[in-house]
């Protein structure tokens, strides 16, 4: 699981900024799995409980109890996203507590990031200007 984990962040780490240039095929396929267990709305919950807990990390009993879910379909929810990389784990005592990896977060936001004045050529960045124009 741990090297599946650092091959995913590998590949964000490569991938260029698509307004830069297209991603290819292994680079797609390993982002697109991100985005796929991020897709899911009990787990894009469960990310943003762990997101927004101060102190960065939360146990997993404080995750279940915010759920009308079973334990099993929690724990399933949490392997999904440890496995994309976009949380970690520790284990203390008989409690697991979990954390973000910024770093994930940080290269998939890297990767949706437009320059600075956005596209400057194309339908997308056209509609952009006529929209702008008609504010």
């Amino acid at each position: 699981m741990e090297g599946q984990w650092m091959e995913l962040l590998e590949i964000l780490e490569c991938s260029p900024p698509l307004t830069r240039q297209p991603l290819d095929a292994e680079q797609a396929a390993g982002v697109a799995r991100v985005f796929k267990a991020l897709g899911d709305p009990v787990r894009l919950r469960i990310l943003s409980i762990v997101a927004s807990r101060a102190g960065g990390e939360v146990c997993v009993c404080d995750i279940t109890d915010a759920f009308e879910l079973s334990q099993p379909t929690i724990s399933h929810h949490l392997k999904v996203l440890k496995e994309v990389g976009l949380l970690t784990s520790e284990r203390r005592a008989s409690w697991v507590y979990y954390r973000l990896v910024p770093e994930t977060l940080g290269e998939l936001s890297a990767l949706l990031t437009l320059p600075t004045g956005g596209p400057t050529s194309g339908p997308a960045s056209e509609a952009a200007a006529a929209a702008a124009v008609s504010r």
